[in-house]
């Protein structure tokens, strides 16, 4: 394979992943939450002033989707979501909560 026909196929599969798509459900006064089917998310806090969110792609396109999902022109400020163990983080996590300001 020459390095052009490399950089060819580079662009296309480049060009690919940034195609994706991600559904937002609308907000109608409660939040529903989509998860991927396959994800796992650690939250972990290190140090004095920091917090380390460790995903694989399903888990990052999850959370990327509850955010947007927050930011929905109608969704109330301090609305939120609770992210711990028992629903959604991998054991030993920090709970996370997200929160319309």
């Amino acid at each position: 394979m020459t390095k052009l026909n490399f950089l060819l196929l580079w662009d296309i599969f480049r060009q690919k992943e940034a195609d994706l798509e991600i559904h937002v459900p609308k907000y109608d006064r409660s939040l529903k939450l989509d998860w991927e089917d396959q994800f796992t998310i650690q939250a972990k806090i290190t140090g004095a002033y920091s917090v380390v969110i460790k995903a694989d792609k399903g888990g990052l396109i999850s959370l990327a989707r509850h955010l947007l999902t927050l930011a929905q022109d109608n969704v109330p400020a301090g609305c939120h979501v609770h992210l711990d163990e028992s629903n959604s983080l991998e054991e030993g996590s920090c709970e996370i909560i997200l929160e319309r300001d």
